[in-house]
């Protein structure tokens, strides 16, 4: 791979939290989409009261896996189950490493027998190319970048999501009927525009809605004729600043830190082999919350909720570890709703939208940590921040109030638990995903 490599970057700098921490965030948005249409909060307010359509066509990376082994090779590489993995279906990818601890997440559609794409950030599709290449496997991998090194850059495939409470009817209208009947993460192949292309059941808010996904090249007929259909129902185009903000109420982390820090032989020779420019060796790791130990900022797939998607009929790597995690003592993902009063003093009445990474520190009543934030925005229709956090058990419970410490720790060789007079945010524990249908009734089938 190319040079300097992410462990070049780490001996530079004298650790993997060295090497990431930042006082100088910069904000994440898609590439190519423009930052808003008609107004942010009116585009936030459209996925929860009308209809949204959302374009997801350049902010991912793709890697195409091919070849007599692609099956075998993903069955031991990610802890899911592919006994019954039907062509046109699509899975949450789970990676650990051999401690059980998460790599990463991505959507893993399968296209034929032994045609998969995956798609995400590209921390999953690295890991599972490096150890491809050093298991032998008999299949081809090729990755298609995002779009955010070069604008020009033509990605292979469109992929628009429409999502709401009128999104059914918005599709039907467009369709001239509904689409066929398709369970969740399935995709039916359908035609608009006079363009064939796949209709996959799924949203980023958690949201009633479907993904569509089709060669890049029919982009254009088949965006027209979603407008034109949602024009009678008030359909919003949702750009860059939104976006991502819908996470927050769909309950997905974006980004954890990916477990490929340890000491390990094979670990450093995956560094090695790893460029030094990727999100997991550039993303910045910022926040109140700080350790100078980077294991300190794994997760495990429990916590983030994909237990259901894990599946010990198979061997894979980490699967013994992550097996003893199962029934470990671990914190739990809830979704903290900050006080507005706290939020407009500490960011300002007039702040904006907020959409931020960074690892806060969360408290109970007594000033003890008690978890932390792993992302949070500003969501208009609740008139208040959400933060997707982990915490303990016994701070788990809906109603339990804690304290968010709000702002940036300098790192280095301050202590952790420096007082650095940051402000204070209350918020109440809910549920996670905080939006009741994407809690309640997103997955039913």
């Amino acid at each position: 791979m190319a040079s300097p490599s992410l462990q070049d970057g780490i001996d530079e700098a004298g650790s993997a939290v060295r090497l990431r921490w930042t006082d100088k965030p910069q904000v994440w948005t898609p590439p190519v989409v423009k930052p808003e249409y008609s107004g942010w909060r009116e585009e936030q307010a459209a996925w929860q009261n009308g209809v949204a359509l959302l374009n997801l066509s350049y902010h991912m990376w793709d890697t195409f896996a091919t070849g007599p082994d692609a099956t075998r090779m993903l069955s031991e590489l990610s802890a899911n189950n592919y006994e019954n993995f039907a062509i046109d279906q699509a899975k949450q990818l789970v990676v650990v490493n051999e401690n059980g601890f998460l790599i990463g997440d991505a959507i893993l559609l399968r296209r034929a027998e032994q045609d998969y794409v995956i798609t995400g950030r590209p921390t999953v599709q690295n890991w599972i190319t490096y150890q491809a290449q050093q298991r032998g496997y008999d299949v081809s991998l090729s990755s298609d970048p995002d779009c955010s090194r070069d604008a020009g850059h033509v990605p292979p495939f469109f992929r628009y999501q429409i999502q709401g409470p009128y999104a059914q009817q918005l599709i039907e209208a467009a369709f001239d009927g509904p689409l066929p009947e398709t369970k969740f993460f399935h995709a039916s192949h359908v035609t608009l525009g006079g363009k064939r292309f796949r209709a996959l059941r799924h949203g980023m808010a958690g949201q009633p809605g479907y993904e569509f996904i089709g060669d890049h090249a029919d982009h254009a007929p088949v965006k027209e004729a979603l407008m034109k259909a949602g024009e009678r129902f008030g359909l919003e185009l949702v750009g860059s600043l939104a976006y991502p903000t819908a996470q927050a109420e769909g309950g997905w982390v974006p980004a954890p830190i990916p477990a490929i820090y340890d000491d390990s032989v094979s670990q450093t020779a995956y560094r090695s082999w790893l460029p030094l420019h990727t999100p997991d060796g550039m993303q910045p790791l910022h926040g109140s919350f700080y350790s100078p130990e980077i294991a300190d900022y794994y997760v495990t797939p429990y916590e983030l909720g994909y237990g259901r998607s894990i599946s010990f009929r198979h061997d894979f790597l980490g699967r013994d570890a992550l097996r003893a995690l199962k029934d470990a003592e671990r914190r739990h993902k809830v979704t903290l709703v900050m006080r507005a009063d706290d939020v407009a003093s500490v960011l300002g009445a007039g702040h904006g939208i907020v959409n931020t990474l960074a690892k806060q520190r969360v408290e109970s009543g007594d000033g003890g940590l008690v978890g932390k934030t792993e992302y949070t925005a500003f969501s208009d229709p609740y008139g208040t921040m959400l933060s997707l956090a982990l915490v303990s058990q016994d701070m788990a419970e809906p109603g339990t109030e804690v304290t968010v410490v709000w702002g940036d720790h300098p790192g280095g060789d301050v202590a952790q638990d420096a007082e650095l007079s940051l402000p204070r945010i209350r918020a109440t524990v809910r549920p996670c995903p905080y939006n009741e249908f994407a809690r309640a009734g997103y997955r039913q089938d």
